[in-house]
C-alpha cells in the first residue's frame, strides 16, 4: 500500500508573523521555516500503519513548496518516510486554498496512492479546509479529525473526534483521513535516521509535469485579499455594581443587546 502524506512548510510558530502590504501575502523569507507541527502527527500515524501491516507498504511525503524548502521536507524522511515528492513552480505562487488542493491534488494522482494522511490545518492559515477540499480533487472518502486510524479488509476505519466524544467511520480505499494531534506523540529524528535521510529521494514535480486543465497561482484562485487593516486596541474593561441576582441579570442582557449578541 502506497501511503502519501502532505506536509506544508510555514514560519516557525515563535517567528513574528509579517504581511507584505504589497502582494498582501505572509512574508516567508528571513524567518525560520519548519514542517507544520499539525502534520507532524500524520507523519506519525503514516509511519505506524506501514510498521503495522509490515507487508511492503511505503510512505511518500508530498509537498506544495519552493526549492528552498527541500532540506526542510527531509526532516519528514529523518523521521522514517520512504520518500518524498516537491511540487515546485513560480506558477504557484499566490495559489490560494482552491488552487492549492488541485494543483495537489493532480501531484499526488501522479504518484498513484492508496492513502492520504494530512494534519488538521497549519500554523499559518489555520482554515481547516485543506483535506476536505482535497479530497474532493482526488475523488476519494474524506474521514477527518482522526484520533485513531487502522485498515482492515481494503478499508480505512477511524475514531473521528466530535464535540461530544468520537465517532468510529469507515470508508473503502483508496482514501483521504487528516489525524489529530491526540492520535499520537510524533517522534524525534534519531541519528541514524538523519544520517539515512540524506540519501532517500526527493522527487521535482513542475506544473508541466501534471498537465492542468486549469490556472493555478494568483490567476487561478477564486479569492482574492482586497485590504488588510490592524486590529483595533482591545477596549478597557468596564467594572459595575448590581443591587442583586436581577439588577445583575438585567445588566448583562442589556449589555449583550447593546452589542446585538441577542
Amino acid at each position: 500500500m502506497k501511503i502519501v502524506v502532505t506536509v506544508k512548510l510555514v514560519p516557525d510558530t515563535t517567528a513574528e508573523k509579517r504581511i507584505d502590504p504589497a502582494t498582501k501575502r505572509l512574508v516567508r523569507s528571513g524567518v525560520d521555516i519548519v514542517l507544520n507541527p499539525f502534520d507532524e502527527y500524520a507523519i506519525e500515524a503514516a509511519l505506524q500503519l506501514r510498521d503495522k501491516l509490515a507487508d511492503g507498504s511505503t510512505v511518500t511525503i508530498f509537498s506544495m513548496t519552493p526549492e528552498s524548502g527541500r532540506e526542510v521536507v527531509r526532516k519528514a524522511l529523518a523521521m522514517g518516510a520512504d520518500d518524498a515528492v516537491i511540487l515546485s513552480d513560480p506558477g504557484l505562487a499566490g495559489s490560494d486554498l482552491w488552487a492549492t488542493a488541485y494543483a495537489i491534488a493532480h501531484g499526488i494522482k501522479a504518484g498513484g496512492f492508496d492513502l492520504v494522511l494530512t494534519g488538521t490545518q497549519s500554523t499559518d492559515a489555520i482554515s481547516g479546509d485543506l483535506p476536505g477540499m482535497l479530497a474532493e480533487y482526488l475523488g476519494v472518502p474524506a474521514l477527518t479529525y482522526a484520533r485513531h486510524l487502522e485498515i482492515d479488509g481494503g478499508r480505512l476505519r477511524v475514531k473521528r473526534e466530535t464535540e461530544t466524544g468520537y465517532q468510529t467511520v469507515s470508508a473503502p480505499l483508496p482514501a483521504l483521513a487528516s489525524v489529530t494531534k491526540s492520535a499520537n506523540e510524533p517522534r524525534y529524528p534519531s541519528l541514524k535516521g538523519i544520517m539515512g535521510a540524506k540519501k532517500k529521494d526527493i522527487k521535482t514535480l513542475a506544473l508541466t509535469d501534471l498537465g492542468l486543465t486549469k490556472a493555478v497561482g494568483s490567476d487561478g484562485s477564486r479569492t482574492e485579499v482586497l485590504a488588510l487593516a490592524t486590529p483595533p486596541p482591545r477596549e478597557k474593561g468596564r467594572t459595575v455594581t448590581a443591587a442583586d441576582g436581577a439588577d445583575g441579570a438585567r445588566i448583562v442582557l442589556d449589555f449583550l443587546k447593546s452589542r446585538q449578541l441577542l
